[in-house]
């Protein structure tokens, strides 16, 4: 495998993201683990981010994809748990959000 750069942490970094808020949004489908194919499907896509998430902290400090993962995995989960599950948030929680996105963007733009 060739050797990673930014670009391609990055990639693996918005894969694990994903795989992780496709996970989160089949828990609700899963039934506290009793529906088979949610709860194998959930499994896979936890699986699938934490392995993409290893090629992501060989070149990008972890605390940075700490940061990247938890605060666009909260934004994505609240904007499609909106829109799949139709789930309504206060403007204050609205507001909280983009707050994170915010810290993430800074973060993001100021790393050492």
């Amino acid at each position: 495998m060739p050797p990673l750069t930014d670009t391609s942490s990055y990639a693996y970094l918005m894969a694990a993201i994903l795989f992780e808020v496709t996970g989160t949004l089949l828990l609700p489908l899963s039934d506290n683990f009793t529906k088979i194919l949610p709860t194998i499907s959930l499994t896979i896509c936890y699986m699938a981010a934490f392995y993409c998430l290893t090629f992501a902290i060989k070149t990008i400090p972890i605390a940075l994809v700490y940061a990247t993962w938890s605060g666009l995995g909260i934004f994505l989960i609240a904007l499609f748990s909106y829109v799949v599950y139709g789930q309504s948030l206060s403007w204050l929680a609205i507001l909280g959000l983009f707050f994170i996105i915010m810290g993430v963007s800074l973060v993001t733009l100021f790393r050492s």
